[in-house]
């Protein structure tokens, strides 16, 4: 069964899965030398240009999978050597300019940026063209072509331009750490940092402590990833992995759907606090808005409270879809609730690090939270959620009235007609990825069958309600 979507996240994965086979075995200083070799065989022919051109875009994969450049504060970054074979992008003039007379791609371009040779043809001064597509949209043959890069494409909050040496290049104050352009770079040349080698340590130090003990608190998005196997089968892979207990982070939803209800009341407009992506992009972009955001922590954080509240022993690795998650794990809110992160693509690398065969284990059960909770891993599935926590908590008298954002793009719309204070809708649910947290940067699958095996998931828990879920925790 095939596990990932595309070669560039199984060449991830490889690069993943003999880090943490390494941290293992104490040998980690010995990954630069060998992990290229086993790469390398493993793909035939290479990659690049050269043998030796692979090696050093492999080493640079195993600086990012050991935590990557501590003097950058993001969590994603990118591998410049392995940054050189898109075109450099921008608005170019095809062999389909028929050189006509009319030169309309001349007369609309402000920046004189359109000349023509001899035959009449068309060209675009680089030196001067803005990129505003006007020659574009004039030409009538549709012989004015946009380039753009695959990560600026995917880089809905223009985070993304080239450096002076054509690699993409990303700006920190504007980059929401989504991984938009991680997933959509086709030469993986921009990669999340990765915790797995810390959360290997934590592993070993938990099996070697009776007093410590390791949680795992799972997003409810892994319900469509693991194509290959029951859910119950990767929840007793975690267990084999030296997890004491898994714990759904839709409980954590659970709480935050309550509480949200009630604090949606009492202010009467309100954005949501779940996707870091999101209230990051509110930070940089609509700080005027920062005071209509959720003071709930996430679902993920949330949960995370409840576990060391009861248990001062507790460390705990979230594992879900999210990149941004890595970068909101340390802040300095969340700090004291949660030790890292790890996406699927990485509990993937983790497993099989171990050899351990999830098809041929028992199934074991995650049964903590309810229908309500677990759908928040997809787009909708919040307003539903607070829909039901105001009916649960007889404040049905407000009239509710929600708009779910599905993707940044959408999310900007709504923020920016909030901004203006025309927005017709009293609470926003905002999702950075498409799709929700199942179109995740760290999914193994991103299918469109997502969202109905998430709905599927839930439904396992429908005669549960959110205050039924939430007295667990009592």
């Amino acid at each position: 069964m095939k596990k990932f979507d595309t070669q560039v996240q199984y060449l991830k994965y490889k690069v993943l899965r003999e880090v943490a086979r390494y941290s293992y075995e104490d040998r980690l200083l010995d990954c630069y030398s060998d992990i290229p070799k086993i790469i390398i065989k493993e793909s035939k022919p290479t990659m690049r240009c050269c043998v030796y051109k692979e090696h050093t875009i492999i080493a640079e994969r195993i600086k990012l999978a050991v935590g990557g450049n501590k003097d950058n504060p993001n969590v994603i970054e990118v591998i410049d050597i392995a940054c050189d074979e898109c075109p450099v992008g921008g608005y170019e003039v095809t062999e389909t300019c028929r050189g006509c007379i009319a030169h309309r791609c001349e007369d609309v371009c402000k920046r004189g940026a359109i000349s023509f040779d001899e035959f009449q043809k068309a060209h675009i001064d680089k030196d001067k063209c803005v990129e505003c597509g006007q020659c574009a949209k004039v030409c009538p043959f549709s012989a004015i072509t946009n380039n753009k890069r695959p990560c600026e494409n995917a880089c809905k909050v223009k985070a993304i331009s080239m450096s002076e040496s054509k690699a993409a290049a990303i700006d920190n104050s504007k980059c929401i750490a989504c991984g938009a352009c991680v997933y959509q770079c086709p030469f993986g040349a921009i990669m999340d940092k990765s915790f797995i080698h810390d959360v290997v340590n934590m592993i070993k130090k938990s099996n070697n402590n009776t007093k410590y003990k390791l949680y795992a608190v799972v997003a409810p998005s892994i319900s469509s990833q693991f194509s290959y196997a029951k859910l119950g089968q990767v929840v007793s892979a975690m267990k084999v992995l030296g997890f004491h207990t898994i714990v759904e982070a839709a409980l954590g939803a659970d709480l935050v759907a309550y509480s949200e209800a009630k604090e949606l009341t009492e202010k009467g407009f309100l954005t949501s606090s779940c996707c870091p992506a999101f209230v990051d992009y509110i930070t940089k972009e609509f700080p005027q808005l920062l005071e209509h955001v959720s003071h709930n922590l996430s679902p993920m954080a949330a949960i995370a409270k409840k576990i060391k509240e009861t248990d001062e022993n507790a460390k705990i690795v979230f594992i879900g879809p999210c990149t941004a998650k890595k970068m909101e794990f340390q802040q300095e809110q969340v700090r004291p609730y949660i030790d890292s992160v790890l996406t699927f693509e990485e509990l993937q690398a983790l497993i099989d690090s171990r050899d351990i065969d999830i098809a041929t284990l028992p199934l074991d059960v995650l049964d903590n939270a309810s229908y309500y909770g677990r759908i928040f891993a997809r787009s909708g599935g919040l307003a539903d959620a607070v829909r039901q926590a105001l009916k649960e908590q007889h404040l049905e008298d407000f009239e509710y009235n929600p708009i779910s954002c599905d993707g940044i793009e959408a999310s900007k719309m709504a923020l920016l007609r909030a901004s203006k204070k025309a927005l017709p809708y009293n609470f926003i649910e905002g999702m950075a990825c498409n799709g929700g947290c199942i179109g995740g940067a760290g999914c193994l699958t991103h299918g469109a069958k997502d969202k109905n095996e998430v709905d599927q998931y839930g439904m396992l828990a429908f005669e549960k309600t959110i205050e039924d879920a939430i007295n667990i925790l009592k």
